[in-house]
């Protein structure tokens, strides 16, 4: 079948794109690409997105991906042209990703990680899309005991039957999903797993401990670390990771599954310490019982992305941090979490 003709920019679908990660996303390929948007809410906010809703490129569509998605039966994407044009890329982000109510979206993580992935493929089959998913170091089960770092090709262990298995082990059958439909339809299917992320547009007071480590330095309040002293975790960019799954996105040949994230390890307290010290802020730390849903993970090796992508995170900690700091100063008032 002949390719369908690109017109002046590309058409580049991303679902979850309201989401922490997918707005950033969003933000970045309008610079060279007209972006649909899909998002239903659920862990996400309007506001990740609202200074994108007046660029003539960008279009939002409320839409839960569990449901089939026919972009041509939206009048709004009339001006995207996708039945001459198609859609030349699909971004697969749509998972619910909440700390604290997590149990409450076990299903739809579920549902995501199933038939989300299978829907988003099905579109990149139709349109002869390049596809990535973007999926998780969870994949490769709980941090090692000896403290290697995870190379792409280790096989990973999961609790099949744990309270997470949904969001584990469904983003393990994301990736077998895209890996059939690459073998059976030819879809050029990328995979990023990416590794713990913070930045500007995290929810507030969801258990994700960096953005409440900050609104609680700035109130004085004690910042609550879900473990123990010896919580250690590697903490990279937002920016950092959009730019490596454009990266992925754009090579010419699929270089496999690709580790996305910060080889540094740092203890938390080290973390919230920082942030008090940033914010000039008097409050205190207390540990609190660990969260299903923020586990000790390892760390990535970044061989194959820097091989393969030229790609490094840029983006020092305390760089990272003040930029957090200030974005949540700005926007204070807008971030508490919101379940819709």
């Amino acid at each position: 079948m002949a390719e369908k003709p690109v017109f002046d920019k590309k058409n580049v679908l991303v679902t979850g794109g309201a989401g922490f990660i997918g707005s950033h996303l969003c933000e970045a390929l309008l610079k060279t690409s007209r972006v649909i948007c899909l998002d239903n809410f659920m862990t996400s906010q309007e506001s990740n997105i609202d200074h994108l809703l007046k660029n003539p490129d960008f279009e939002f569509i409320r839409h839960d991906i569990s449901v089939p998605f026919d972009p041509e039966a939206f009048p709004e994407l009339a001006r995207f042209k996708v039945k001459f044009q198609g859609i030349q890329e699909i971004y697969h982000l749509a998972c619910p990703t909440s700390a604290k109510k997590f149990d409450q979206y076990m299903m739809q993580t579920l549902y995501a990680n199933s038939i989300g992935i299978k829907n988003s493929l099905d579109l990149a089959v139709r349109y002869q899309s390049k596809f990535l998913q973007a999926s998780t170091s969870v994949v490769y089960g709980p941090r090692p005991v000896d403290g290697h770092q995870f190379k792409e090709e280790e096989y990973g262990a999961v609790d099949v039957l744990s309270p997470r298995a949904c969001y584990d082990e469904g983003k393990r059958f994301a990736e077998t999903s895209c890996v059939t439909y690459q073998n059976v339809h030819k879809v050029d299917a990328r995979i990023a797993r990416i590794f713990r992320t913070y930045g500007p547009r995290m929810p507030l007071f969801d258990g994700q401990m960096i953005p409440d480590f900050i609104t609680n330095a700035l109130d004085g309040k004690e910042l609550e670390i879900f473990g123990d002293e010896s919580f250690r975790t590697s903490l990279i960019y937002v920016t950092d990771v959009v730019d490596g799954l454009i990266k992925l996105m754009g090579v010419a040949q699929n270089p496999g599954p690709m580790n996305l994230g910060s080889d540094v390890d740092v203890p938390l307290v080290d973390v919230a310490n920082r942030i008090m010290e940033m914010t000039g802020s008097t409050s205190s730390i207390v540990f609190k019982d660990s969260l299903m849903f923020i586990t000790q993970l390892g760390l990535p090796d970044l061989t194959k992305s820097k091989e393969k992508l030229g790609w490094i995170p840029l983006v020092t900690l305390d760089d990272g941090l003040k930029r957090t700091i200030d974005y949540t100063i700005a926007n204070k008032s807008l971030l508490s979490f919101k379940a819709f």
